[in-house]
């Protein structure tokens, strides 16, 4: 901003200049200008290039208003300025900006120098400064010429240029290079280009080598610029081990965490200075490395007891040390942990719980059971695997004992009989034995024992009697209980007694009568009793404790009880009586006569229970007798309208209470049999029947469509077309499964030969016949076309030609997919095998029209069916 501002001020003062010098009052002031001076390149700031005076007019009392002043150049610099030397004395020096130098800048400057008095007068006059070479050092060019360069050598590097110097002389002249000191292992060419001389070790030479390289020019002036060189050190050295122990030793079962050893390490490469190492190990579940500082520890659980330890206790374990995280180089060492066992494990049993049984008769002394053979102790050292068996106890123990605290063995020596009531009765005893280890700590653990005693079935199931008598009515139901048995067993604890029956419990009609429940003891019928059959029932029952077992009598008394209906003869009957029958009548000598199986004759009595209008009917005896008539009681009134019905049907009833008092009938047990009687009055033909007249009420019914209704008839449209084409569907599917499934029907002699058909073609008038036949039946001479089939008869009485003109087409399965047979001559066939084909042949062969004249086939054929219907009593075969 400030060189801006002095540019803009010199530019105006040169305006002001130029405008007073126009102005025509120029007058000379500047003594010794114009002139010409020189100066030398690089000259320093201050150095005088050129003195002048400045005079001033006699007017001019207070001196020059303006002083000389370098208002412009040419070229333009500001290498130049004025400065006073006192008074009217002034002269031009340097500024020293910018350095003057021959070879790059203008060779000579005009510069216009101005000034003014106080009066007004002013002076502008040029001073030309040419510039003169001078002799100069030197120039270093590059990095070199504004700082120290350092250059750096990786160890290991072959001899080659490691640098090149950039140098220039300002005059062009030709430089030469030197460096200092002499003794080190570098040299410099006239290029200038440094060379390393040998190959550097970082372990074994100085790290810093300081260069002085010097620029001579051909006059002896030179320059010096200092170059760093350091050498680099580079990973060619691997890092080795510094300890000597290759064995360790622990014990097992030592916390994570735990210190094994301390991995040392050095690497050449880092002498002076601290080494920047890496361990590792393999992948081991058992220890880790702290990869900076080397140092192993336990990291997971180590079990000498457990595989693979208690086979191999020995650890082997790389480790590797680098120099490197990644591509360092490497060295690995072996070392080898050895674990030592501890007693670390109680012993333990499997399994845990015993259960042993004993029957109670065990003698004493008997063995049960050797813990030893279950118990162990996973520790691998002898030392500590040694156990014994102590401290028998739990409630009974005194009835058991342990042989000795190695064996183990556990022996009875007590009695358990069950039943005595001495011993406590105990099934299961529970007892605890401490097995502990003889080594220290003495781990411990504890055995359970559980012995079962087995009870033994020693006595026989008791019933309470010897024999059960239960008296039973014989209207019991069915299902229903009818007594208890029961039996005891001595043996502790009971066993559980089922009950059966053995013998005796059916009749002549049933199997089983009566069931006794397994687990209670019941007895229960399973049919109904009947006192008139059996009164007494005998059979006999078991008690069982599944290995013993006794029995008992029961006997079941069936009582009587009035359980049987009357039975009467007839029980159903139709009677005709006139209608002027007499009081008293026995309607047509009719009786009945009742029997009761539990009753006695006498205690019958009838009573006409329903139809016995205004009374007209009677039984006589009414009671007291097995046997009683039927009497009319009462004369029939139609003529006065007292009755009406002329059929009537009586229900009479016959109880067996007759015998039985009033008083007992309201408990007694009474039983009803029943007649029906159907009696027909027939009137006389005097006695006008009299008749209620009726009426018939018809209800007429009429549909009428309405439009309303129009999807009624859609509908039904809709759903009949569906059905019936649904039907036809399954027609067409039942006809093919026919046709597929069942075979053509045959008679019985076709079944013994396949069927064959006569294909027979009509043809037109104008066929050629080439062959001739007979006809079988009627024996007559008709030729045929042997291509077609085509036949007539034939009109000249000509000899048959001995060739059979039908082709036959076999329908036998094992003919299927052939050609037609061949003819064959009729002296050939069998008689029966022309008559088949000949019927046969009727199937495809048509009826003749009127006026068309029958085929000799035809002709044959019906002669064949008159033959056959005159052998059939004029019936006709059906066609095969």
């Amino acid at each position: 901003m400030k060189d801006r501002v002095i540019k803009t001020m010199k530019s105006m003062l040169l305006f002001l200049i130029l405008l007073g010098v126009v102005s025509g009052k120029r007058t000379q002031l500047l003594k010794g200008l114009p002139a010409t001076s020189t100066v030398e390149e690089n000259s320093a700031a201050g150095v005088s290039v050129y003195n002048f005076n400045v005079t001033v007019s006699p007017l001019a009392s207070e001196g020059v208003a303006i002083l000389p002043t370098i208002v412009n150049s040419n070229p333009l610099t500001e290498a130049f300025d004025i400065e006073s030397k006192g008074g009217l004395e002034f002269r031009v020096i340097t500024t020293g900006n910018p350095v003057l130098d021959y070879e790059t800048m203008p060779k000579s400057f005009d510069l216009q120098i101005f000034v003014e008095d106080t009066t007004g007068r002013t002076d502008l006059n040029i001073l030309t400064i040419q510039v003169t070479d001078k002799n100069e050092h030197p120039v270093f060019r590059g990095n070199m010429a504004i700082q120290t360069v350092t250059i750096y050598v990786l160890e290991g590097t072959p001899p080659e240029r490691i640098y090149q110097v950039d140098a220039a002389d300002p005059e062009n002249a030709k430089l030469r290079y030197s460096l200092l000191p002499a003794t080190v292992p570098f040299s410099i060419k006239e290029s200038g280009a440094i060379f390393s001389t040998k190959e550097f070790d970082y372990e074994k030479d100085p790290h810093c080598y300081f260069l002085n390289i010097t620029a001579t020019d051909t006059e002896g002036l030179n320059s010096t610029k200092t170059v760093n060189i350091n050498i680099i050190n580079i990973n060619d050295e691997s890092p080795y081990f510094t300890i000597k122990q290759r064995i360790y030793r622990i014990p097992e079962e030592q916390s994570p965490g735990t210190i094994v050893a301390n991995i040392t390490a050095k690497d050449p490469d880092d002498e002076g200075s601290p080494s920047r190492l890496f361990y590792s190990i393999q992948s081991s579940r058992y220890f880790s490395i702290n990869p900076e500082t080397g140092v192993l520890q336990v990291t997971g659980r180590i079990d000498r007891d457990a595989l693979p330890l208690r086979l191999h206790p020995n650890i082997s374990l790389i480790v590797r040390v680098e120099d490197g995280p990644s591509s360092g180089r490497a060295s690995e060492m072996e070392i080898t942990i050895i674990i030592d066992d501890v007693n670390d494990n109680p012993p333990e049993c499997n399994p845990s719980a015993f259960r042993e049984e004993a029957n109670e008769n065990t003698t004493p002394g008997t063995f049960l059971v050797d813990l030893r053979n279950y118990c162990k102790d996973i520790d691998v050292d002898p030392s500590n695997n040694k156990f014994s068996f102590t401290g028998l106890s739990g409630f009974g123990s005194n009835n058991f004992a342990l042989e000795s605290t190695v064996s183990g063995r556990l022996v009875m020596t007590g009695t358990m009989d069950l039943e005595n009531p001495a011993n406590p009765g105990v099934e299961v005893y529970t007892l605890t034995v401490r097995v502990q280890d003889i080594a220290y700590p003495n781990y411990t653990n504890i055995i359970y024992i559980y012995i079962r005693i087995k009870p033994v079935n020693e006595f026989f199931p008791v019933f309470c009697n010897l024999s059960y008598v239960f008296s039973v009515s014989e209207i019991t139901k069915v299902g229903s209980s009818i007594g208890r048995v029961h039996a005891t067993d001595k043996d502790w604890p009971p066993n559980v007694i089922t009950y059966s029956i053995v013998s005796g419990a059916g009749t002549r009609d049933y199997t089983n009568i009566f069931w006794i429940s397994p687990t209670k003891g019941d007895v229960r019928i399973l049919a109904r009793l009947d006192y008139e059959t059996t009164q007494k029932h005998i059979f006999t029952v078991q008690a069982s404790d599944q290995e013993k077992s006794t029995t008992a009598s029961v006997t079941v008394n069936v009582l009587e009880v009035n359980d049987e209906e009357p039975v009467c003869s007839p029980n159903f009957f139709s009677l005709q009586i006139p209608v002027n029958l007499a009081v008293g009548t026995n309607i047509n000598g009719f009786r009945i006569e009742c029997q009761d199986r539990d009753s006695d004759p006498r205690s019958f009595r009838y009573f006409i229970d329903e139809g016995n209008e205004n009374n007209h009917f009677t039984f006589s005896p009414s009671a007291g007798s097995n046997t009683s008539r039927l009497i009319l009681a009462s004369r029939f009134d139609y003529e006065s309208g007292l009755d009406t019905n002329w059929i009537y049907s009586l229900r009479v009833h016959i109880t067996d209470d007759n015998l039985v008092s009033a008083r007992v009938k309201t408990t007694h047990l009474i039983k009803t049999g029943t007649v029906t009687l159907i009696i027909r009055v027939i009137p006389n033909p005097t006695t006008a029947t009299t008749t209620t007249p009726g009426f018939t009420v018809v209800t007429k019914k009429e549909n009428v469509y309405s439009w309303s209704a129009w999807y009624v008839p859609f509908v039904i449209t809709l759903g009949g077309l569906l059905l019936l084409g649904l039907l036809g569907y399954l027609g067409l599917l039942l006809l093919a499964r026919l046709r597929t499934r069942c075979p053509p029907l045959i008679n019985a002699q076709e079944k013994k030969k396949p069927k064959k058909e006569v294909v027979v073609t009509m043809t037109k008038l104008n066929t050629v016949f080439d062959g001739e036949a007979r006809d079988p039946v009627t024996g007559r001479i008709y030729e045929f076309n042997t291509r077609s089939g085509a036949r007539r008869w034939k009109k000249s009485s000509e000899l048959l030609q001995p060739v059979l003109a039908m082709q036959v087409m076999p329908s036998a399965p094992e003919n299927s997919g052939q050609g037609m047979d061949r003819a064959e001559a009729p002296s050939k066939k069998e008689p029966s095998e022309k008559k088949k084909e000949l019927t046969a042949a009727t199937q495809p062969a048509a009826k003749p029209s009127a006026g068309q004249p029958e085929t000799p086939g035809q002709a044959g054929l019906r002669l064949q069916k008159k033959k056959e219907e005159s052998e059939n009593g004029g019936l006709s075969s059906p066609a095969p």
